[in-house]
């Protein structure tokens, strides 16, 4: 039976911006890491970050109330279990998530104008400027799959391979889970310049910066670097529409070995695209954010990969947001 909407849900379901940007506003201005483990009032935290006093204690009274700070009399403190999240001294922190988030809302704000329109939303920056978004960016996608990338290369077996091709491999991440599963393999990571000293950074610290070849390029303009007999492409794939994927995968597969494998890490739609949920919402994202991005079906995404030369297609993993996993040979 179909979900009955009173008003009030209706409603309460719209006002779930005002949470999100409340905590939005506290990561991009970095209060949390701000406050640190002292009370501190909020006259001296607007001079600390440069901020209106009016403005800081509004924010400020809105995080005590959600239960994300502490108040008493005039100071403000946060928790222990927020402080690991949101502040930048925490190795467990999620804050580049959360200002990426704040860069998708900002697009999302704009949706009935890119229906009408026709294109995407117009790009604005952060308060961190065009690099900190660009890090928030990469980070992101660390904070969303480093939790899950071992169990995602369990689930593949984990893959025999010598050489790995990680397409657009941006923090790092899926390189690294691969080679801790392989000790003898070794990888190439293509993505583009300004993400190449990030990745760098967090290879290094994973200990396997010596066994990666790190290669700037962007895969809609250059060749992809040959030789690797496992192709990798995660969370890429929705980012274009099936035209540049067909031409994204027919470079792939001319640039593995005779034997090569390409698995591709994407939601995964149902035939009419309405399941599962979390996928349907994220074609908005990509609406709001690309010229022609979405999200695909098996059947899209097996014909797609056959018109490039892959054979032997496989859905290895269905999951109901990003993780699902599809395996193709070049042979």
């Amino acid at each position: 039976m179909a979900e009955t909407w009173s008003a009030d849900e209706l409603l309460e379901r719209v006002r779930g911006f005002q949470s999100a940007c409340v905590i939005i506003a506290a990561a991009e201005l970095d209060l949390f890491t701000a406050l640190g483990d002292t009370p501190t009032t909020a006259e001296t935290l607007a001079a600390q970050l440069r901020a209106d006093r009016r403005g800081m204690v509004v924010l400020l009274d809105a995080l005590a109330a959600l239960g994300l700070l502490t108040k008493q009399d005039d100071t403000y403190e946060v928790p222990p279990d927020v402080a690991e999240r949101l502040t930048e001294n925490s190795p467990t922190n999620v804050l580049p998530g959360v200002r990426h988030q704040g860069n998708c809302l900002r697009r999302w704000a704009q949706l009935a104008q890119v229906v009408q329109a026709g294109r995407p939303a117009e790009r604005g920056v952060s308060i961190r400027g065009q690099t900190g978004d660009c890090e928030s960016f990469i980070g992101a996608m660390d904070n969303f799959t480093a939790p899950i990338a071992p169990r995602m290369v369990e689930i593949l077996g984990p893959p025999r391979f010598q050489r790995m091709l990680d397409i657009g491999g941006a923090s790092g991440t899926w390189t690294i889970a691969f080679l801790l599963a392989v000790p003898d393999a070794t990888a190439v990571l293509f993505d583009l310049p300004e993400v190449i000293p990030l990745a760098r950074e967090r290879l290094t610290h994973a200990g396997v910066a010596d066994r990666v070849t790190l290669v700037a390029g962007d895969y809609n303009a250059d060749p992809l670097p040959a030789g690797a007999d496992f192709a990798w492409l995660s969370a890429i794939a929705h980012q274009n529409s099936r035209d540049e994927n067909l031409a994204l995968y027919a470079k792939i597969h001319a640039s593995l070995t005779e034997n090569g494998v390409l698995v591709i890490r994407d939601v995964v739609m149902d035939r009419d695209h309405t399941t599962p949920t979390a996928g349907a919402l994220f074609a908005v994202n990509m609406l709001v954010g690309t010229e022609g991005g979405g999200t695909y079906s098996l059947d899209e995404t097996r014909e797609d990969l056959r018109a490039a030369g892959f054979n032997e297609i496989e859905l290895v993993h269905q999951d109901a947001h990003m993780n699902s996993l599809i395996r193709a040979g070049k042979r």
